[in-house]
């Protein structure tokens, strides 16, 4: 039975015709009131746009840190190549087009013992003796996370005599990006946590104000997202407003670290800039409407 009223309900819904003039009233209605209830909080928003600033810019000077991280760790990985010593007697191109089916193998390059052995005779003076070098393999991998496996796959072929690479090296630009990666998570979580918190405040004085506005408009049947749409834009509106002043303390973030890529010689992550506006100003709207919207249902229920 409720089932087929839902239906005739929804029927009935779709030939009703939209009046959209009637639509956009209420629209300008609940931004004019978005405006009043900011009005009426009065130098609090000032306080909250600045404490939000100053949260969003520590989320992205660590944000934007990161990605410059990663590239560094990425341009020390793009250095880091296994070297492969092969048997006496292999087909070294047998053997590079077996290492290049592994997977995560970008580049292998073949280094004839004769080269390494001419070389090795420029740098060091040497008795005339025949040369004991085997043929060599530089392997490229294309992560630094992923050369570990890569070695154990090439380890295990029967041409191979002997291998190394700087472990070490490889371990540290893991460390690195696991330790950035936590911190830039941790960094949300508290940015989070911390917005909520100051949005729930503030919303809640809001309601006190308006409480006997509120409650004659429940009377009166109006709709609960008339009500909600209101708040939960003031929300958005401080996270908004703080993106816009943590911007200008982004950019000496982002000055500086342009400038520290120059110096080294590494190219800078591709967009950064614009994805940690982008994501900031996300966070920003989202975290300040989430807050909102979650101090509605506490003290509203509706």
């Amino acid at each position: 039975m409720n089932n087929s009223k839902l239906k005739i309900k929804k029927k009935v819904k779709k030939h009703i015709p939209k009046d959209w003039l009637c639509e956009l009233r209420i629209l300008y209605r609940l931004t004019m009131e978005t405006f009043y209830d900011i009005k009426r909080t009065g130098i609090v928003n000032l306080v909250i746009i600045t404490t939000m600033a100053a949260i969003l810019t520590i989320f992205g000077s660590f944000f934007r840190s990161a990605l410059s991280i990663s590239a560094f760790a990425h341009e020390l990985g793009n250095v880091l190549e296994i070297s492969v010593y092969l048997k006496s007697g292999t087909d070294t191109n047998i053997a590079k087009n077996r290492i290049k089916e592994f997977e995560h193998v970008e580049n292998v390059k073949i280094i004839p013992k004769e080269e390494s052995w001419s070389n090795l005779q420029r740098e060091m003076s040497l008795p005339d003796i025949s040369n004991p070098l085997p043929d060599t393999l530089h392997v490229k991998v294309d992560k630094p996370e992923n050369i570990s496996a890569v070695f154990k796959n090439i380890k295990q072929l029967q041409s191979v005599e002997d291998m190394s690479y700087a472990q070490d090296l490889a371990k540290k630009i893991q460390a690195l990006n696991h330790v950035v990666n936590t911190i830039t998570v941790l960094v949300v979580i508290i940015m989070g946590i911390l917005t909520i918190t100051i949005i729930n405040n503030t919303i809640q004085l809001v309601i006190q104000s308006r409480k006997d506005e509120i409650e004659i408009m429940r009377l009166m049947g109006v709709s609960n997202w008339y009500i909600r749409f209101p708040l939960i834009m003031q929300g958005a509106f401080y996270g908004f407003s703080g993106s816009i002043i943590a911007i200008i303390p982004l950019n000496f973030v982002q000055n500086g670290l342009a400038n520290m890529h120059k110096f080294f010689m590494v190219p800078s992550p591709v967009f950064a800039q614009s994805i940690v506006l982008f994501t900031m100003f996300a966070m920003g709207i989202l975290f300040g409407a989430g807050g909102s919207f979650l101090c509605i249902k506490k003290h509203l229920q509706v």
